[in-house]
């Protein structure tokens, strides 16, 4: 990129490059001119002869408040600032990052990215290749209606101490905690492609656990909320419907204490959208992800047994199994305007009427199978570490007739409905695993005749989707997901999201958890 054509670009987008765009996030007195330490990396990596070079100045924000009844257990505020360069010289990366954010700075850091460069490029086997990306400038936020950061912290702590009260107030109910959590990230990209981004993007995440202890059974039993983390403002916690969840939690619990323990065997399952999610994330979710397909990467998740060999023919699931793969989802963790690599985001097929279909990728990742274009799955969880290919938002598209979940029930003669996220396990190719749960319902002859513990379902991978008979309507689709999702070494976090509506699966093996072997 030519110092006029980036002086051009810069001119051309002024207002991203010396304010953000989002009121009441300023820039630290101590800070340079965005523009001017964006302009100068891309020129220090131009004269040091790399053939690309990018750079992302962040500004990150992270809260958290916790309470216990009536007593606040902690409170978290914190920030962080910098910026990141990354070059390629000799077809290899190099990449280097710092805190201080002065021009001088950048130049040190961008040669040191560069030095970092051409010391790998001596045990490069083959050059990295990107696939192209067009010339962007372009802003974008996260679709959102009150800045978490902009609420008192007193407001959002008596809100969590009003929920344990609610709880509380329930005769057996016990203990009651809560928590919430926010982040934002607003970061700029430029890089010698021409492209300059400016994104903020806000995730938010409520929460409570309601415990009862019968002493006379010597029974402690617990129920987490059902909401999930959420991309949105602070308006997500005002318009959860709290009373209703508190109300049923504190039901649950009671009636677990006098649930009767599974019969393990083959059973029907109904899922609910609060534990389907997780499967899909830990089933679906990750050996979809390229690099673990090839054998890259195993950190945290394993590889896949969706090895490359097996795309456009293998049978994933049922016809009625599609996974789309959307990092433009409204609500999703994961959802941006644009990736890391600058690439624009945006949805596929992943698994489409049960045939696996393709993978997650980034622009250096999209040639290893033929593609031309990367599917924008480029993140760092930082200003200080690496982008590398993070899992895109991944769920389960709805049936393609009218049905609900009461009809979904009325329509299965013995089986068992799940609700909520619990203890799991799965092999390092995600192929055989177990799942647990929050609450568990014993259905017979079309009705929930009782509540249920000690359960776990065991599956293969692709015998439990191939076993999916019915999907309910877009009317019972639901957004689950992970604040957190683990990856590469050093470690990355990942928030990621993962729709869908309850789905049914046939003859599925059924664990009891509470016996003894």
């Amino acid at each position: 990129m030519k110092r006029r054509d980036f002086l051009k670009t810069t001119a051309a987008s002024t207002p991203l490059l010396f304010l953000p765009h989002v009121p009441g996030f300023p820039l630290r007195r101590q800070e340079t001119d965005r523009s001017l330490l964006a302009e100068t990396a891309l020129n220090t990596a131009e004269g040091l002869k790399a053939s690309y070079a990018d750079i992302r100045i962040g500004l990150y924000r992270t809260q958290s408040l916790s309470t216990r009844e009536q007593r606040v257990t902690g409170i978290s505020d914190s920030e962080s600032s910098g910026f990141g360069v990354r070059v390629m010289v000799n077809g290899t990366w190099g990449f280097a990052a710092s805190n201080i954010l002065t021009v001088d700075e950048v130049r040190r850091i961008t040669r040191e990215a560069v030095a970092v460069a051409r010391a790998n490029s001596r045990l490069q086997k083959e050059p990295v290749r990107l696939a192209p990306v067009k010339t962007i400038l372009a802003t974008w936020q996260t679709p959102h209606e009150k800045d978490p950061f902009a609420v008192p912290l007193k407001e959002k702590t008596q809100f969590l101490l009003d929920l344990n009260a609610r709880a509380l107030a329930v005769q057996g109910v016990t203990f009651c905690s809560s928590f919430m959590a926010f982040v934002r990230e607003n970061k700029l990209f430029a890089s010698s492609d021409g492209s300059v981004i400016e994104q903020t993007l806000y995730r938010c995440y409520p929460t409570f656990t309601v415990t009862s202890v019968d002493r006379t059974r010597g029974s402690f039993q617990s129920r987490n909320a059902y909401s999930e983390p959420q991309g949105m403002g602070y308006e997500y916690v005002e318009e959860y419907p709290w009373d209703d969840d508190i109300r049923q939690a504190a039901q649950d619990v009671l009636e677990k204490h006098a649930a009767k323990s599974v019969e393990p065997g083959k059973s029907d399952l109904v899922l609910h959208p609060s534990n389907l999610w997780l499967t899909i994330h830990e089933s679906v979710g990750h050996p979809t992800e390229l690099d673990r397909a090839l054998g890259m990467e195993a950190n945290y998740a394993g590889t896949s047994f969706l090895t490359p060999d097996k795309l456009g023919t293998f049978r994933f699931g049922s016809p009625l199994v599609n996974f789309v793969a959307d990092k433009t989802q409204p609500g999703g963790l994961a959802t941006c305007g644009y990736d890391d690599d600058g690439v624009p985001t945006r949805e596929w097929y992943l698994v489409k009427e049960g045939i696996f279909v393709d993978y997650q990728t980034t622009r250096d990742q999209a040639h290893w199978i033929g593609r031309k274009e990367s599917y924008g799955c480029s993140y760092a969880q930082s200003w200080a570490d690496v982008p590398f290919q993070r899992m895109p938002n991944v769920s389960l598209s709805p049936g393609p007739k009218p049905l609900s979940l009461t009809q979904l029930i009325s329509d299965t003669e013995d089986g068992i409905l799940i609700k909520g996220r619990g203890s799991y396990s799965i092999d390092h190719q995600r192929y055989n695993f177990q799942f647990g749960g929050q609450t568990f319902y014993e259905i017979r002859n079309g009705r929930i005749t009782g509540m249920l513990k000690d359960v776990a379902y065991q599956a293969r991978t692709p015998d439990f989707w191939n076993s999916c008979d019915a999907i309910c309507s877009r009317e019972e689709y639901a957004l689950g997901g992970s604040f957190n999702d683990g990856k590469g070494e050093p470690g990355q976090s990942n928030a990621v999201s993962h729709g869908c509506p309850p789905a049914r699966f046939r003859n599925i093996n059924i664990l009891n958890t509470g016996k003894q072997s």
